[in-house]
């Protein structure tokens, strides 16, 4: 794999960092169900890759909900959906994905990176998750499924919260996107971002290399070369 020399990194939630199985989905399909009376055809749609508003748009408006009348009801249902995450999300269910607490670890002590979040979730339901294996401390800004509702949306948000942290200004060029799905991948190239794909997701290392990656990665642990670092060892992960 050839190194990278990125400056800032901006790291996808779910499947990227860790496996949540199917508990944010049961929550918020119930959530749905509880502020709307529906929740669409939830069990066919893919949710990985998209934000958070985005798959309640997607899904009500596929049964005929005016997309007015679904934005009118989401705080309730964002409301609902995370304090119920928040109280039921059992770590026991849950699985940290190799190599990432090295790689953060060993990000954290390069005075060189500044590292961050680009996900769909929203903060608080991100927050919670990266809570129950104590990763927030890696994090201390990002962007998220309220900042906009499409992911394309996230990076400029990114790059802005990114400068305002560190006091530097960040060209696309100089951050990296990483993430496990082709949304990750696109929402990267349409500003400039290269991205690095692991395929620790619902999509193959072949999908993610046709989607233009720049790089592909079986999982976390093989990440360490791209950023010019030595591997962990091999009993790490």
């Amino acid at each position: 794999m050839p190194v990278h020399h990125p400056r800032l990194l901006l790291f996808d939630v779910d499947s990227t960092l860790l496996d949540c199985g199917p508990q944010p989905r049961e929550v918020f399909v119930a959530a749905l169900r509880e502020i709307y009376g529906a929740s669409g055809g939830c069990n066919g749609y893919p949710f990985y890759g998209r934000t958070d508003p985005r798959i309640v748009l997607d899904l009500l408006t596929a049964e005929g909900w005016p997309e007015a009348q679904v934005r009118e009801r989401m705080p309730r249902m964002r409301e609902l959906y995370l304090a119920a995450l928040e109280r039921g999300l059992d770590r026991e269910r849950m699985r940290l994905l190799p190599g990432v607490v090295e790689l953060l670890e060993r990000l954290a002590a390069r005075r060189d990176l500044t590292v961050g979040l680009l996900t769909g979730n929203w903060e608080p339901g991100a927050r919670t998750k990266l809570s129950r294996f104590d990763l927030n401390r890696f994090f201390r800004f990002g962007a998220f499924g309220g900042d906009g509702t499409d992911r394309d949306e996230l990076p400029p948000v990114a790059l802005e919260r990114a400068a305002r942290h560190a006091g530097r200004p960040f060209r696309p060029q100089e951050a990296l996107i990483i993430g496990d799905s082709v949304h990750d991948v696109s929402c990267a190239h349409a500003h400039g971002i290269p991205a690095l794909a692991v395929a620790t997701g619902q999509t193959s290392a072949g999908e993610l290399r046709a989607a233009g990656a720049e790089w592909v990665v079986a999982d976390l642990r093989e990440a360490y070369a791209a950023f010019g670092a030595a591997p962990p060892p091999a009993s790490s992960g």
